[in-house]
């Protein structure tokens, strides 16, 4: 017996779990998923882990563990708990810094030695119902994070089901089952420490805390395999928000923002539009990518009741924000003249952003003219979105840059608005809009991507848009949509066949252009 249980033979782990975390993270899954984490990965309580050297970001996520008693395969989600045979406390330590690297695996960034502290000791499961248990972590003293397995979206029992519709989960296997809201980075020195107990059952069995300590490793990264590679989206979100990493930053923690926010001096939103993610996104219709997004529990992301002023146009860029609010006479007299926010916003925006206004869906009043429109334009703005209305509608027609909108309105905007602040978390169409979220408009609408899953819709949506053309050839040389839309496993190896023929074709042809 180490760590408080025997040593496991599987130790899976789940990603999203808490409310409380998926509200944190932007993101709710309509069903669980999961990632493996090697059994050299665990340590005891009283151990230490290392934060390597070259790296920034390493997050603690204290997390109920529960342990397989009797074998499970193909059980009820009702009589999966009854599979459960422990309960004990864990600590998935992850490495932001490898993240991208792992490319969802989560091998180099959450396998490391020392990366999963378990016990000090289990609790039977007997001891309480599965809804009966709690969770919380402390870093140096102070707790951080607390909350309830009743709290859970994909109860123990259920978990267990899942899992053993796809392999058998065997006597001593480990389940992590999730982290609630509060995980957040620790460095050299700090002492994290996670109990999990059950206060409403007898006696209030606890597992006692599991003490981990973190020490700076020495021995750096060879060059013989990827090395850790951070951006801001990942500091953000490894901190757990930007408040957070902006505090870090001021004790000396953290390491600032790459790209710091103009004139405020607040730290900006990162960008994660890369060339490559705006060029997979720019190929993707939207109605592909909101199934991308519907996927991921995303379904409130379009901007209701906007169409373009060009037939045809595409936009895609990241989101900079104007809020306006309901016209009163006193505060447009004293916000609404002068160098106003409307104008702040028109005369900052950058290359490669779309300009989304909230407008609360008040059409009856322009919100973008001729004049502000050309000022987009000449600063090389990718589009303007506003759930308004549009003043000298044929004049910004005339010009080049996309604008969506609810259509003209002559009026302007002390009829119905006050230009209030930029940069804002904002309401567009029914959308929430970040600065920095990622903005993808065509003939169907205008869809708002948050900016942390923005890679990873793209890469999906691309691939769906080749299977989607492939099938529509089919369909044209005379093939039956059934079986083939959406693809039997016949057609789908018809199809992967095809696609890796393609595959080799490319690359044969590259090989050739290099030798000439």
């Amino acid at each position: 017996m180490t760590y408080g249980i025997a040593t496991p033979g599987k130790i899976i782990a789940v990603h999203l779990n808490y409310p409380s975390r998926a509200a944190q993270r932007g993101r709710t899954p309509a069903q669980p998923s999961y990632f493996f984490k090697p059994s050299s990965s665990l340590a005891p309580s009283g151990a230490t882990i290392e934060r390597p050297a070259g790296t920034e970001l390493l997050a603690f996520e204290g997390e109920i563990a529960i342990v397989i008693g009797e074998p499970a395969r193909h059980v009820s989600p009702e009589d999966g708990w009854k599979h459960v045979a422990q309960v004990t406390a864990a600590n998935d330590f992850g490495l932001y810094d490898l993240r991208a690297a792992d490319k969802g695996s989560n091998v180099r960034n959450k396998g490391g030695d020392g990366y999963t502290p378990i016990g000090p000791t289990a609790i039977p499961a007997s001891a309480a119902g599965e809804d009966g248990w709690r969770v919380r972590t402390w870093v140096n003293g102070a707790l951080v994070q607390e909350d309830t397995s009743d709290t859970l979206l994909f109860p123990f029992g259920r978990l267990v089901a899942d899992l053993s519709q796809h392999l058998t989960l065997e006597t001593g296997d480990v389940i992590l089952t999730g982290t609630p809201a509060g995980s957040s980075v620790v460095v050299p020195g700090d002492v994290v420490e996670v109990e999990v107990d059950a206060p409403g059952a007898a006696g209030a069995p606890s597992t006692g805390r599991l003490v981990t300590t973190v020490v700076q490793g020495d021995v750096p990264f060879g060059d013989f395999g990827t090395k850790p590679a951070i951006d801001d989206a990942q500091r953000i979100e490894a901190w757990g928000s930007e408040a957070e990493h902006a505090a870090a930053v001021a004790a000396g923690t953290a390491s600032p923002l790459d790209a710091p926010a103009e004139g405020s001096g607040a730290p900006a939103r990162p960008t994660a539009l890369t060339d490559e993610v705006r060029e997979l996104l720019s190929s993707a219709a939207v109605a592909t990518i909101s199934a991308a997004l519907r996927k991921r529990g995303y379904h409130d992301v379009f901007i209701e009741g906007v169409f373009a002023n060009h037939p045809g146009d595409r936009i895609v860029g990241t989101a900079k924000t104007l809020r306006f609010i309901p016209f009163r006479p006193d505060l447009f007299k004293e916000f609404g003249g002068g160098y106003n926010a409307q104008k702040r916003a028109f005369d900052e925006v950058g290359p490669g952003e779309v300009l989304v206004v909230e407008a609360r869906g008040e059409r009856g009043t322009g919100t973008v003219g001729d004049v502000l429109a050309l000022r987009a334009q000449v600063r090389g703005a990718a589009g303007i979105v506003t759930d308004g209305g549009v003043r000298d509608y044929d004049a910004v027609a005339a010009f080049d840059i996309p604008v969506f909108s609810q259509g003209p309105h002559p009026s302007v905007l002390g009829r119905r608005h006050v230009p209030w602040e930029t940069d804002v978390t904002i309401a567009c169409g029914g959308a929430a809009v970040q600065p920095g979220d990622v903005i993808v408009g065509d003939g169907d609408g205008v869809l708002v991507i948050p900016a942390a899953i923005a890679a990873e819709v793209a890469v999906e949506a691309a691939a769906q848009e080749a299977e989607d053309a492939w099938v529509a050839e089919q369909v044209a040389a005379g093939a039956s949509v059934d079986g083939l839309f959406p693809m039997n496993a016949e057609w789908r190896a018809r199809y992967e066949a095809s696609a890796a023929e393609s595959g080799q074709a490319d690359a044969a042809a590259t090989g050739a252009e290099g030798g000439r």
